[in-house]
């Protein structure tokens, strides 16, 4: 089976080192366009699926949006009979959905029909699931509505970052993948219809989205924090600066929202309802640090207020 592979992130190479362990024919790979880097710019950063495809010497297309005639034919000359699709990071229309004779597949990093979307682990965190997984879908046009070929689930541990799961989900991903290739290739596939009923969307995730509410429970503020770690990071102010919060935990203290209760190896401040400790800091303009080591340059005390 001649297959092209859609891809960017590192969410994406499990999946793509899985087709060429198992030795399927992968005739070329779809990715976005390398990314300036550098203060000045200069320096151009292949996405790393870029990079495991040419050392597996497969052919590379890196339009800016996999849009317009150019982009059908080079895709077209692969000759593709199934196309897979792995954290892409674009919306693809008929034209490309229907050029793979065997239509489109795509890897999902959620239960489907729960978190459609593109943010279908930091969503999952946020509602304190504790289950997620992997969805092997068909592509059709509509948000990630096609009939489901394959799911495995998987517990959402206490703690667990949005970094660490994506690292999990991504190796489970590369199992699911090959487990309905297998399906599909030995005619055991049983695509399953979504039920509507069920839909819940996981959209985009904004700066503003990951800014923490002071009024808000400790519970519901350590999962945001979690869910927005290591990126965008959930975030604060003091003294109108932005601050970077992370691994955080609930604790039953209590006192003013946004109000720093204690500061030392830890940062307890207080909420709507107990308090958030806190380990780890970002204040803006600075790297990743312990909040003892923001304490003790004098970053921050015991009294000041997080906006």
């Amino acid at each position: 089976m001649r297959i092209v592979f859609f891809g960017t992130p590192e969410f994406a190479v499990p999946s793509l080192q899985a087709l060429l362990r198992e030795r399927y024919q992968v005739v070329g790979v779809v990715t976005q366009p390398d990314k300036p880097q550098g203060r000045s710019r200069s320096t151009l950063v292949p996405p790393p699926v870029k990079q495991e495809a040419e050392h597996a010497g497969i052919p590379v297309l890196q339009p800016v949006r996999p849009l317009g005639d150019v982009f059908l034919a080079g895709l077209r000359r692969l000759e593709p009979e199934l196309g897979i699709v792995v954290a892409y990071g674009h919306i693809l229309r008929s034209a490309v959905l229907s050029l793979p004779t065997q239509g489109m597949i795509n890897v999902h990093a959620s239960l489907l029909p729960r978190w459609r979307g593109a943010a279908p682990i930091q969503h999952a965190i946020l509602a304190g699931d504790r289950e997620t997984g992997i969805s092997i879908m068909q592509m059709e046009e509509g948000l990630d509505s096609g009939p489901v070929l394959h799911r495995i689930a998987t517990p959402l541990g206490d703690g667990e970052t949005a970094g660490a799961l994506a690292t999990r989900l991504s190796e489970l991903g590369a199992t699911a993948l090959v487990d309905a290739l297998s399906l599909l290739t030995g005619g055991f596939a049983k695509p399953e219809p979504q039920s509507s009923a069920a839909v819940t969307l996981a959209p985009k995730i904004d700066r503003d989205s990951a800014r923490l509410d002071w009024r808000r429970e400790a519970d519901a503020l350590a999962r945001q924090v979690r869910a927005f770690d290591p990126a965008p990071g959930a975030w604060a102010t003091l003294a109108d600066a932005p601050v970077k919060l992370f691994g955080a935990a609930a604790t039953d203290q209590a006192g003013e929202p946004g109000r720093v209760l204690a500061a030392g190896d830890r940062l307890v401040v207080g909420t709507g309802r107990g308090a958030l400790e806190v380990r780890e800091v970002q204040p803006a303009g600075r790297i990743r640090l312990t909040v003892g080591d923001w304490v003790h340059g004098r970053g921050i005390a015991a009294g000041d207020r997080l906006g």
